[in-house]
């Protein structure tokens, strides 16, 4: 069975765990600890990062982008009859929503409001963009979830977690995702490639006293719509 490598809140592990879970393959997953990751990791990791997914011929696939083409490539794509330029199109799009990953870890893990309205502006300008592609949806493509869809999941999800809890949405300034976000939430998919325990964790990182969100969240803070570190995932 397909292992997959995991420190519990990083999204680069969520895009390709519900890549898996949209395909219903199953698979085994082993979270560590990435201050103290065990010494076999090393060995089988080139960047010392999660995602690591390990085949059943026991081949061990790093880097979230590699993985999902892996993905595809064996398991078939989530959407059938894409045409090569719809391909690199939504690859392309993918990206966009890979690299802000982390600038989205960074903007919840603000210590002050002017920090985070900054760092907000900047995944906003990310959101901005895909606002004026999405067309009547549900999914970015349409009526079947795809690699797009899967790839801004992470992104999506955090943000419905910041604004549960705090009332403060990224998305304020972007109906389209917004809806987006919803019809997406409504798949279960988000839970389903998380731990159990997930909103915990993420909370206790993002939401703890170190953080504005957390010191604020009782404060009229208007949208500017525990991975930490390119150390950690990719």
């Amino acid at each position: 069975m397909i292992k997959v490598v995991s420190f519990k809140i990083c999204p680069f592990v969520q895009r390709v765990t519900a890549a898996l879970e949209a395909r219903e393959i199953p698979y085994e997953i082993e979270y560590i600890s990435l201050d103290h990751p065990p010494e076999w990791f090393a060995q089988v990791s080139p960047n010392a990062q999660v995602p690591l997914l390990v085949t059943d011929s026991a081949t061990a696939l790093f880097e979230s982008d590699a993985i999902v083409e892996y993905l595809d490539e064996v398991y078939g794509p989530l959407q059938d009859d894409v045409t090569p330029e719809q391909h690199a199109l939504d690859r392309a799009w993918s990206y966009q929503a890979s690299k802000h990953y982390l600038v989205q870890c960074s903007a919840m893990s603000s210590a002050d409001e002017q920090t985070l309205a900054e760092r907000s502006r900047d995944l906003g300008k990310a959101f901005a963009r895909v606002e004026n592609v999405l067309g009547d949806g549900p999914y970015f493509n349409g009526k079947s979830i795809g690699n797009v869809d899967i790839s801004w999941l992470p992104l999506l999800h955090r943000a419905a977690i910041i604004e549960q809890h705090t009332d403060y949405d990224f998305l304020e300034k972007y109906p389209r995702v917004k809806a987006w976000q919803s019809a997406l939430m409504v798949t279960g998919l988000a839970e389903k490639s998380v731990s159990s325990d997930f909103d915990d964790s993420f909370s206790g990182y993002y939401l703890s006293d170190k953080t504005f969100l957390r010191k604020g969240e009782d404060c009229d803070i208007a949208s500017a719509g525990g991975c930490g570190s390119s150390q950690a995932c990719g």
